[in-house]
């Protein structure tokens, strides 16, 4: 993608800043999944991906998505696990964490903390890697929720689904999902966070 300035369109849409790459990304609790389910959508997933090498068609990538991501999210959504980010005093550290840094290190255009995950389009500035950003985010966050929770341990699930957002239509799409994510997943307004649009 051409990371050049476009206009905007929507008010509510952010302008997109010249120079770096903006990034949808997705991490989740620990037991945000249960391992059954996860280790047969491995298998499924490893079995479908020698049977589609890439470069996938454009069917090819939807039907991925529609089968092996979208199967993910609608765990997600269903609250699997402890969704201690559904309490305040958790929700609150996590957002702390990942506003620390907005407009120094990065810029958060959008973001959504779910009971038992969290969604963000994000923009690192340049000179900063979104693995180190994620990494301050979650280490920092899961030292204070542990505490909170008299636990100890990760927090988060080691890996995160990150994503450069390639084109307008697909940062639309993105920021579209996170606006609508707790609506889909039936959460009350004490259950979740949602980023006031800039």
């Amino acid at each position: 993608m051409d990371h050049q300035a476009f206009e905007k369109t929507k008010r509510y849409l952010p302008h997109w800043i010249t120079s770096g790459a903006t990034y949808w990304v997705t991490f989740r609790l620990g037991d945000s999944l249960p391992q059954q389910k996860l280790r047969k959508w491995r298998s499924q997933r490893d079995e479908w991906l020698e049977l589609h090498p890439k470069p996938w068609s454009k069917e090819e990538k939807h039907n991925y998505h529609e089968i092996f991501t979208e199967r993910i999210e609608y765990w997600l959504d269903c609250g699997y696990g402890s969704s201690c980010l559904a309490r305040p005093d958790c929700r609150n550290i996590v957002k702390e964490c990942i506003l620390r840094f907005h407009l120094q290190r990065h810029q958060l255009h959008y973001a959504v903390i779910m009971p038992n995950h969290v969604h963000l389009l994000i923009k690192p500035f340049n000179g900063v890697s979104l693995s180190a950003l994620l990494g301050g985010m979650k280490s920092a966050s899961s030292r204070g929720c542990n505490q909170i929770l008299h636990r100890a341990g990760p927090l988060w699930m080691q890996e995160s689904y990150d994503r450069i957002v390639r084109d307008e239509k697909e940062y639309r799409t993105f920021w579209k999902y996170i606006e609508q994510n707790p609506l889909k997943a039936g959460l009350r307004q004490d259950q979740y966070w949602l980023m006031e649009k800039q």
